[in-house]
């Protein structure tokens, strides 16, 4: 893994914790120069610092709202012109939203969820397929969920955009791959990171218990195939969303 990325530049957002955090730590170990992003400034260049003094690299991190889609714009166009060069983008930032009965949930909050999962990743591969285009070459790596492709209750919105996003790799794939950028997705299972917190433990346990492999994912897991896929050894994957779930069962 040492140095497969040395020379290469790639964006991690929502890279403060979590997956996000893992992915930004696995790329820089493997050589990556990485930016990473949060929605407070302070609480990413905190990360950004404790990365690079674990792995020696370099890792910048920046404040981005992914649900403002002008900030994001802006932010992406004030990156291209930042950057030597942007190799990797690891599409992480999302929310899960407040969930609920279908019935109850409000168009403010399903707006934001929208905004947030679907819009601002739109925004952010846009601004990523600008840089990339003109060098001819590109890893783009997007985060979908378990929860599009299997019916999980009170979650509609979440699910929804989601869903949307495995649909985004795939066009995204067809059209890009002939300017040298490649698009992939990753559809985990459940993760051990703060969004499952607010669920009570036994119907973690219950989860674990259904999966081929009898455990929850950590955010090590998926990292593991983000670093893959944005990779030289995924040279000839593109348009996929490879399932990280441990085998779990509907």
């Amino acid at each position: 893994m040492l140095g497969q990325l040395e020379g290469r530049t790639a964006l991690v957002t929502g890279g403060t914790r979590g997956i996000g955090r893992a992915v930004a730590r696995r790329l820089s170990a493997a050589g990556a120069t990485v930016v990473l992003t949060g929605r407070d400034a302070q609480e990413a260049k905190a990360a950004a610092a404790e990365l690079a003094a674990e792995s020696g690299g370099a890792v910048t991190g920046l404040a981005l709202d992914q649900g403002d889609q002008a900030q994001v714009a802006a932010f992406m166009t004030a990156l291209a012109g930042d950057l030597p060069a942007l190799d990797i983008l690891v599409a992480n930032a999302g929310t899960m939203g407040l969930g609920g009965v279908l019935q109850e949930i409000s168009a403010a909050d399903a707006r934001t969820v929208v905004e947030v999962n679907l819009l601002g990743t739109f925004a952010v591969l846009q601004g990523a397929a600008r840089i990339m285009a003109p060098r001819g070459r590109g890893s783009v790596v997007l985060l979908t969920s378990l929860a599009a492709s299997v019916g999980v209750p009170f979650m509609a919105a979440y699910a929804a955009t989601k869903g949307a996003i495995a649909a985004l790799t795939l066009g995204a794939a067809q059209e890009l791959g002939p300017q040298g950028i490649r698009v992939n997705a990753i559809a985990p299972g459940v993760i051990e990171t703060d969004m499952i917190a607010p669920f009570p433990r036994e119907n973690l346990e219950e989860v674990a218990a259904r999966s081929a492999l009898r455990r929850l994912g950590t955010p090590e897991d998926i990292a593991a195939a983000a670093l893959f896929l944005a990779g030289d050894d995924a040279s000839f994957v593109t348009g996929h969303v490879l399932a990280v779930d441990g085998g779990l069962q509907p």
